[in-house]
């Protein structure tokens, strides 16, 4: 298990309580971290109870302190270990999709996709797999996202990178962000069926309803069980794709950053509106258009903006 291994659970204040008790007696060193109750670390173990009910445990250790301690001792449930029992359908062949880029007004949309079958879950969540919006660092991300690629192989794996120029286009085409997603969910999934034409079912994150996927899948992915529902990062191929699109989607924001001389920062923040600002003040609009989303709000205010200035 790596070192960057966490693991989350919701105490209430006897069991914070109690588990203070506990950490005072295996020699944990306690420190201030904002809106905890408290926080402790021993090594490179951390524990945070946060004000919220909200309590994390990382690091070194971090897997054996929550199967003999946490779960034992505190939460009273053994899950650690247990996936199979508690999430049986994780660990049966599926294909999991999951995007990279939606929310972003610089960069490509990025879907990718992940097949699982055999012991291939079980491995993927020794590698330390989770949903990607839970890993804060990119390098890690990316890091993380090697490792998947040489466990998964390619034939297991589908990544289709949508390029602002090409997603600009769709999106005139499909007059609607949704209907444009799922033609890239379809995508990905009909590019694996053609490999593992017996997988019977697909999960993704649910963006919009069943039937809009469903309209864009041929008749290969027609066949398929599709399944959508929130927080889906939570099924292990679902959390790989998540990984493999965030890797992607990093990978060709620094490209097209290099391509145009200025770095161009994630999201849609004051900081974005800057950068697109600086790159039609020194090589105009229309290159401004081929790195970003011009549907975004964003667009229009700094070309509105520029004209004015």
């Amino acid at each position: 298990m790596p070192e960057s291994a966490s693991f989350t659970f919701k105490i209430n204040p006897a069991q914070a309580g109690k588990l203070r008790g506990i950490l005072e007696e295996k020699g944990f060193t306690f420190r201030e971290v904002p809106y905890t109750l408290y926080g402790a670390q021993k090594q490179k173990l951390t524990v945070n109870a946060y004000t919220s009910g909200k309590l994390l445990v990382q690091g070194r250790g971090a897997k054996e302190f929550v199967e003999f301690t946490i779960e034992p001792e505190i939460v009273g449930e053994a899950k650690l270990g247990y996936d199979e029992v508690h999430h049986p359908e994780m660990f049966q062949p599926h294909l999991g999709i999951d995007e990279s880029g939606k929310g972003d007004f610089f960069g490509p949309l990025v879907i990718a996709g992940v097949y699982v079958e055999g012991d291939l879950p079980r491995r993927l969540l020794d590698l330390g797999v989770k949903d990607s919006k839970l890993i804060t660092s990119d390098k890690k991300a990316l890091d993380l996202a090697d490792e998947i690629k040489d466990l998964v192989t390619a034939y297991r794996c589908e990544i289709v990178v949508i390029m602002p120029e090409k997603y600009n286009d769709l999106y005139v085409k499909f007059n609607n962000l949704n209907r444009l997603l799922a033609w890239g969910h379809a995508t990905v999934i009909e590019n694996l069926l053609m490999r593992w034409p017996k997988c019977p079912r697909a999960l993704s994150d649910k963006f919009a309803h069943e039937s809009l996927i469903q309209r864009a899948l041929k008749e290969r992915g027609k066949q398929i069980v599709l399944d959508q529902r929130t927080k889906a990062e939570s099924d292990i191929a679902v959390a790989a794709a998540s990984i493999l699109a965030r890797a992607a989607f990093l990978d060709r924001l620094g490209y097209l950053g290099e391509r145009v001389g200025v770095s161009l920062p994630k999201g849609a923040s004051a900081q974005v509106k800057a950068a697109a600002r600086a790159i039609v003040k020194k090589s105009g609009a229309d290159v401004l258009k081929s790195v970003c989303k011009f549907h975004f709000k964003t667009y229009r205010e700094v070309i509105d903006g520029d004209l004015l200035g």
